[in-house]
């Protein structure tokens, strides 16, 4: 997509198991992010989700391998960058927030020398006080107040380190923000209080968001678009507000169902049967089949079709989805 900021193109990374052979963590995948616009990615645990967000930042590595697709950010490819090319491209083009973040802050430096590397490192200032600046500024965003930049890490709650993680890869204004599960090992309370911050943030600033999380209700209220992985694959991409009310795929179906809503009275939740695919092991025909409450023949012997609807598009042979609205992609 021309107008795109991230296109995807069908990309496949695979990692090479112990006994020689290769597992497709990510199969051909492919989807694009607008500027300023937010695409939440979800699925389980094991699904190539983070496998993903580290193959955007060129930050893979053996036994995982990019064996097919193409990365185009902002107009630049991104597997044939090299090494200064990607220093400049990490971090200003492109940010990212790792899973349990905030426990990659340096224990035994105070705040105000971390931000202050990041500035000298990408070459922003060498200046300390014009450092110190830009830092209070950072961290005032992200409702730090600016005398804690004195502080060490271990001065701040699991919470407050989680912001100021967030106000790093903020640091350089970024194009992209990469979310990796950024709230892991945080109750719910602060959990949501972050996540607010950081999309109140996106429509101040406009970056665009690309939100990783198997919590798929918390990203169907943040997110613009979400896409359902499974297996390593899409298998579901739609409008956040349509795939709430209407999912296409069973499996999307039962991930919602299987989280409480933040908002509104409680509802049921139900779990989804059996365990995620080995992927040393793909079936023939649909590789959620055997999960799956409407599985039928046809399912089992060959892989469902992409069918394209008004809000985005999903796999499966499931008749009914036709009656909803679906037209089958040539």
């Amino acid at each position: 997509m021309s107008d795109a900021l991230l296109n995807v193109e069908n990309l496949k990374v695979e990692y090479i198991t112990g006994d020689s052979t290769t597992v497709a963590a990510v199969d051909n995948v492919s989807f694009s992010i607008k500027p300023g616009e937010s695409l939440g990615l979800a699925g389980e645990s094991g699904c190539g989700k983070s496998t993903i967000a580290y193959s955007l930042m060129r930050l893979h590595k053996p036994p995982a391998l990019i064996t097919n697709g193409k990365i185009v950010m902002n107009g630049k490819d991104v597997l044939n960058m090299n090494k200064k090319e990607l220093q400049q491209f990490r971090w200003q083009e492109t940010s990212m927030v790792f899973q349990s973040a905030m426990n990659c802050l340096n224990p035994v430096v105070t705040m105000e020398k971390q931000f202050f590397e990041i500035y000298k490192y990408h070459g922003v200032t060498k200046n300390k006080k014009a450092a110190i600046k830009l830092s209070e500024k950072l961290l005032s965003i992200v409702g730090i107040p600016a005398e804690r930049l004195k502080d060490y890490p271990h001065q701040f709650s699991g919470g407050m380190r989680q912001r100021a993680v967030i106000a790093m890869a903020l640091a350089l204004n970024p194009k992209l923000l990469i979310l990796d599960e950024p709230t892991t090992a945080l109750d719910t309370v602060v959990q949501r209080d972050i996540i607010q911050r950081i999309f109140k943030l996106q429509k101040e600033y406009g970056f665009a968001i690309l939100f990783i999380t198997h919590d798929i209700s918390l990203m169907m209220e943040f997110c613009d678009s979400v896409a359902v992985m499974y297996a390593g694959r899409i298998i579901e991409q739609g409008k956040s507000l349509m795939m709430l009310k209407e999912p296409k795929h069973p499996y999307t179906y039962g991930l919602k169902n299987s989280f409480p809503s933040l908002q509104g009275p409680l509802s049921h939740m139900e779990g989804i049967k059996g365990n995620p695919l080995n992927l040393k092991n793909i079936p023939q025909g649909c590789r959620f089949q055997d999960r799956c409450f409407r599985t039928c023949d046809t399912c089992r012997q060959i892989e469902p079709p992409r069918i394209e609807h008004e809000d985005g598009f999903f796999y499966c042979h499931e008749q009914l989805a036709y009656d909803k609205g679906g037209k089958l992609h040539e």
